[in-house]
């Protein structure tokens, strides 16, 4: 059994970091700066509020100012006002956000992620000259439109919203659901299928364009603070100039994708990371037996088990990063790391859950959203089935897809 303190001393614990390695070393100086200013709006705008916005399903808009002054949207991309910082960097960035709140995250990983990214990658000069400045400034907000109400890993083959050209315009029609930020965004990125060629297409649709409307969907269990919505698009006429000239076909769709997994594998590890660091706090308040409980065996083999979790995870990322950095990344490797983290993270929540016995499931402990919010982080981006498929598919030489 572990060893209580002497009587009238008062413990000294070690300080709260998931980063047992020490990895945030590889970053620049400035990105490490940059980090810790992250850090700091998290903990001081974010951590106060977000319970209440969980709680409520409702987004903290309050904080988007402060947010903003950052300089985070977009962080990876260079040119057109953003910040050309690394993939490393954006990776630290994002577990710093899900250390606090997953929803944070994931908000930014759509806006800057999915939104800018596809117009980054796929948008003419005049478009990236025209959006991506005030995203990087989020004075624009983005969403990315291509999960339907009976396609999601089917993405590639299945789309039913469709695109019909008419003179210098496109006509689209279909739904959309699960679409992070549409209640809101400014601007809709839209992936529908010509019907002449059979092609993918992605399309920008400005809020409030005749025939688009979004409805909030409302009984989440996960990512509470998310406003996901199902888009209605009905007949929604889009200048030709607002179709993204560079992206032809799913192929596309996929390197935008494969891009912002590596993101959400990093979401993965900042959630677990913010569960294991409650649970390593609670371990030190909360007292049995006249003891901190963080002092017996068992209660020390839970905080070892999620701290290796976390450490596994957080190597893989970083090492995914710095491949992203090369321009060496591959599809196989950002789905690894996306199956992988996604796991660890649940596991490691649920040991912090475990940990905190019957205070686990109060919000007020904050280790129950981390629970709810780690089974949406599993399933978004491709699901651990796909991500394993794609990489059986790369170590096999062998299709499995059906």
């Amino acid at each position: 059994m572990g060893q209580a303190a002497k009587p009238g001393t008062v413990p000294v614990f070690p300080e709260v970091t998931g980063d047992f390695y020490d990895l945030a070393a590889f970053l620049h100086d400035e990105d490490r700066l940059l980090l810790g200013q992250v850090r700091d709006f998290m903990e001081k705008h974010v951590a106060p509020v977000i319970n209440i916005y969980w709680g409520k399903a409702e987004f903290p808009f309050e904080v988007l100012p402060a947010m903003a002054e950052l300089g985070i949207a977009g962080l990876a991309y260079s040119g057109y006002g953003c910040p050309g910082r690394s993939f490393l960097a954006d990776g630290f960035v994002a577990m710093e956000l899900a250390r606090i709140d997953p929803s944070m995250a994931t908000f930014m990983g759509v806006h800057g992620g999915l939104a800018m990214g596809s117009i980054y990658l796929c948008g003419s000069e005049e478009q990236k000259e025209q959006w991506l400045p005030p995203m990087a400034r989020m004075e624009k907000i983005g969403a990315f439109g291509l999960t339907e109400p009976d396609v999601g890993s089917g993405a590639a083959g299945g789309l039913t919203t469709t695109a019909k050209q008419d003179g210098d315009t496109w006509v689209l029609n279909g739904m959309k659901k699960w679409i992070g930020n549409a209640t809101f965004a400014d601007v809709t990125v839209i992936w529908a299928r010509d019907v002449d060629d059979g092609n993918v297409k992605g399309f920008l649709v400005e809020k409030d364009t005749p025939g688009f409307t979004t409805e909030k969907m409302e009984h989440k269990i996960a990512l509470r603070a998310v406003q996901n919505a199902i888009i209605t698009l009905d007949g929604v006429r889009v200048p030709e100039p607002m179709r993204l000239q560079r992206a032809s076909s799913f192929r596309d769709t996929a390197n935008v994708l494969r891009m912002t997994r590596a993101s959400v594998a990093w979401q993965a590890v900042g959630c677990g990371r913010g569960a294991y660091e409650h649970a390593l706090r609670y371990s030190t308040k909360r007292q049995q037996f006249g003891r901190p409980i963080g002092g017996f065996q068992l209660v020390q083999d839970q905080l070892v088990r999620m701290l290796g979790n976390v450490t596994t995870s957080l190597c893989m990322v970083t090492r995914l990063s710095q491949l992203q950095d090369a321009g060496v990344m591959t599809d196989e490797q950002a789905s690894l790391a996306k199956a992988v983290c996604t796991v660890k993270a649940r596991e490691t929540v649920g040991l912090a859950r475990e940990l905190l016995g019957g205070n686990g499931i109060l919000l007020e402990e904050n280790v129950g959203r981390f629970v709810a919010d780690a089974e949406a982080i599993y399933s978004y981006e491709g699901t651990r089935e796909i991500n394993t498929l794609i990489v059986g598919r790369a170590i096999t030489g062998l299709s499995a897809f059906v």
